[in-house]
């Protein structure tokens, strides 16, 4: 599906004809993070089934609706559910939030997700703060002919996760008496775990998390020059580590038990966007 330059216009065209607030920062929330959207204030609920051009999540955990609002005095768009490849929409269908954030005014984007562990180090609960990513989906959401109002045909990734903000993310963390872990984000295609010999070749090539997310959006956020932080939830250790079989519930259990710490880190950064 090509989307274009009249598509993105015309999403957030009614976004903005529902809510007047323009957002500076957009969130991208992962499996059981949508607790910041319980702490919005002046928050105008929009149903993904309502914007044109949206897809739908069809996820457990994943809410489907963009909320836009203030957190911590910072006008922001969120996402409360995201779109996966594995539902089976394409790269560039799954970012196309990204796009139309940015048509919005979004500057600054922060992503998260929740992760499996593959650093034998970290432990589930840690919040991971990504530094990298290794694209081992197969796509990218640039492939077709490249639209130059929205970015350049070749961009750069070097510094695809701002280490800016990175550095204050950390400040944050330490301030509220925490420590964050940071590493390299894989990113697959799903929607079956990965087995024990695939955590192996990624550990291997230099993955500390793997997920089933993120990517895409991190790839169009760079082509659309927005500076991004993302940030993992480790809610399990991938396959092969513990002897034990890998569930979703246990993915929500665990971001259950550390949405606080979340919350109180997320809302510590956002007034410094």
């Amino acid at each position: 599906m090509t989307l274009t330059k009249e598509m993105i216009v015309e999403a957030a065209d009614y976004i903005s004809s529902v809510a007047q607030m323009k957002p500076e920062v957009g969130l991208i929330l992962g499996s059981g993070l949508g607790i910041l959207a319980d702490h919005m204030e002046q928050a105008v609920s929009i149903s993904y089934a309502d914007i044109p051009h949206f897809p739908q999540s069809t996820v457990e955990g994943h809410a489907g609706e963009l909320l836009i609002g203030q957190v911590q005095g910072k006008p922001i768009a969120m996402m409360k559910g995201r779109f996966h490849m594995y539902e089976g929409y394409g790269p560039e269908l799954t970012a196309f939030p990204v796009r139309v954030m940015k048509e919005l005014g979004v500057k600054t984007l922060l992503v998260t997700n929740a992760a499996g562990g593959v650093n034998t180090s970290f432990t589930p609960g840690d919040l991971m703060l990504i530094s990298d990513h290794l694209n081992m989906t197969g796509k990218n959401p640039l492939i077709g002919a490249n639209d130059d109002e929205l970015g350049p045909r070749f961009p750069d990734m070097s510094q695809a996760y701002s280490r800016r903000l990175r550095e204050l993310a950390r400040s944050a963390a330490d301030k509220l008496g925490f420590s964050l872990q940071e590493g390299v984000y894989a990113g697959l295609l799903g929607p079956s775990y990965e087995t024990p010999a695939e955590i192996r070749m990624l550990r291997t090539l230099g993955a500390d998390a793997v997920g089933m997310s993120t990517v895409s959006e991190v790839i169009v956020a760079s082509h659309a020059g927005l500076e991004v932080l993302g940030i993992s939830c480790i809610s399990n250790m991938a396959a092969g580590i513990l002897d034990q079989p890998l569930s979703h519930a246990e993915v929500m259990e665990t971001t259950d038990r550390v949405r606080e710490q979340f919350l109180r880190l997320v809302q510590t950064i956002i007034p410094q966007l």
